[in-house]
């Protein structure tokens, strides 16, 4: 058995010991019963009432989002509130296997870092992508500006969250994706882990289960002091921090969680304005100076602008531009964004490409081993292995947010297309190992009601990286997300409807 399939390696050689993991297999002797996803059973009386207590206790603290079925919800704040979608127990998660997760956080910073500055490898690397994909191609042709004009980003701030999934077959952490923009959830994850203490301290000796054991998670504080010291190099007291948010944003709760805390602890007020209204709005004014509705902007924090959804029209095209354009410190600059894409991450997979951006060898290797294997479809070998097995691959373009991934018999389909129409439409993708974690018969709690079935969980781990100049002031690990899914489902997005947020029982 293979403990880490090489991406040098042909897709079906890297695999050929790889199997996918019955649920029912897993658990054999379990018929299906009421059990935690920490493994322990969940008496019927007490159900009920641990339900009914997480409800409340979401109310209470927070832990909202606006309710899909009222059109005033995600624009007026405090109209139409629904709790966010959660697991009623944390899942079991090893702690080495987290040390780990946190270990690699502050590595995958720099190489973010290291990788943006070399604007040649992110345009060659993606060169094929863009004659085939508009929405990349936009991003290069703002990034190619920004070489061409010399725009130099002395201060650069990256918010970052790399996801992980525990492999059954090889117990290995193998990382998913890496997100460079938009990483959503800061605030409401810590209200989970929370609401996990708070139940086991209550419920912990019915369970079996010890409210220690999930590790506290303070990733609003942590990302919001990492913008409140950007703020501060910008050295403009009268200045803001700017969310970049969407008309209609459901989850505007977890953004203003960040915005209380930059406030109430770092005196740093905030903006939030839609790409369209910065259109409007902004001025550039002659020293590079941004300014929105009058206000001077330090910060330009995205929450939005990751998909081609958010770009309706040129004028939120001229707004991206002007942002880029000006001297206030992104987040991200264009170059960290295109970090993020999946080409870059296949790229990085490859043989000696990590070498060119990190020199520490052990560092290289601890990113070499949790990446799954990656593969590009440039080459007919890697598209015949994919669609003769199609059940061990995901086929991933180049789209953040959720619901965009293609897995089983529709990644033969789309191959079998592409690969007819000819052209270089494959490009538009990369090959990805699929990876099967262990599953656990979870609860998951979505608009007041209570479902379970088997489910898996994927992890993410958030970074902070703030540079000036030559100077790096932070580059940390700031805090995990939790996200578990019933199995049954491909997709992992808690905001695109797939999964419930959730937290880790150490074991």
């Amino acid at each position: 058995m293979m403990n880490n399939p090489s991406s040098s390696l042909s897709p079906s050689l890297a695999l050929k010991c790889l199997k996918s993991p019955d649920p029912q297999e897993t658990h054999k002797g379990n018929s299906p019963k009421h059990e935690s996803a920490a493994g322990r059973s969940v008496p019927e009386e007490v159900l009920p009432k641990l339900v009914e207590e997480a409800l409340v206790w979401s109310s209470l603290h927070g832990l909202v989002v606006g309710d899909g079925n009222n059109k005033r919800s995600g624009a007026v704040p405090g109209v139409g509130l629904v709790h966010a979608p959660f697991a009623l127990l944390p899942v079991p998660f090893p702690t080495s296997q987290w040390r780990q997760a946190c270990e690699l956080a502050p590595i995958f910073n720099e190489l973010v870092d290291r990788v943006s500055l070399d604007g040649k490898f992110l345009q060659d690397s993606l060169s094929r992508t863009k004659n085939v994909d508009a929405f990349t191609s936009r991003l290069l042709d703002i990034h190619a500006m920004m070489l061409a004009d010399n725009k130099k980003e002395e201060i650069r701030l990256g918010l970052h969250r790399s996801d992980y999934m525990l492999d059954a077959e090889t117990n290995l952490l193998l990382q998913i994706e890496l997100n460079t923009i938009s990483c959503s959830f800061p605030g409401l994850s810590c209200l989970v882990s929370e609401l996990h203490r708070s139940l086991l301290n209550h419920y912990g000796k019915h369970l079996g289960l010890d409210s220690k054991k999930v590790p506290g998670n303070t990733t609003v504080s942590r990302v919001a002091h990492a913008l409140a010291k950007a703020w501060n190099e910008y050295n403009n007291s009268s200045a803001v921090v700017m969310f970049i948010v969407s008309n209609e944003e459901r989850n505007m709760y977890d953004q203003h969680w960040l915005s209380a805390e930059l406030m109430e602890r770092h005196g740093v007020n905030t903006l939030r304005k839609t790409l369209a209204e910065i259109n409007e709005e902004g001025k550039l004014l002659p020293d590079g100076t941004l300014c929105v509705d009058g206000h001077t902007v330090a910060v330009v924090y995205f929450r939005s602008g990751y998909s081609p959804n958010d770009y309706p029209s040129e004028s939120e095209w001229k707004a991206r531009i002007l942002m880029e354009q000006s001297s206030s410190i992104k987040c991200p600059c264009i170059s960290y964004h295109l970090v993020g894409t999946k080409k870059i991450q296949q790229e990085l997979a490859k043989p000696n490409v990590l070498e060119r951006f990190l020199e520490n060898k052990d560092d290289i290797a601890k990113v070499r081993k949790c990446f799954a294997g990656l593969w590009s479809l440039e080459d007919p070998a890697s598209v015949g292995d994919a669609m003769e097995r199609p059940e061990y691959f995901v086929l991933k373009p180049q789209r953040e947010g959720g619901g965009n991934n293609i897995y089983g018999d529709d990644i033969r389909e789309t191959l079998t297309r592409l690969t007819t129409e000819g052209g270089e439409g494959l490009s538009a993708y990369i090959l990805m190992q699929r990876i099967f974690p262990t599953s656990y018969l979870s609860y998951l709690v979505r608009e007041g009601i209570c479902h379970h079935d088997y489910a898996v969980s994927e992890l993410g781990i958030y970074g902070a990286y703030l540079r000036n100049k030559d100077k790096v002031i932070m580059n940390d690990q700031c805090g995990y997300l939790m996200r578990t899914k019933f199995s049954s489902s491909n997709e992992g997005g808690v905001a695109a409807g797939f999964a419930v947020l959730d937290s880790i029982y150490l074991t």
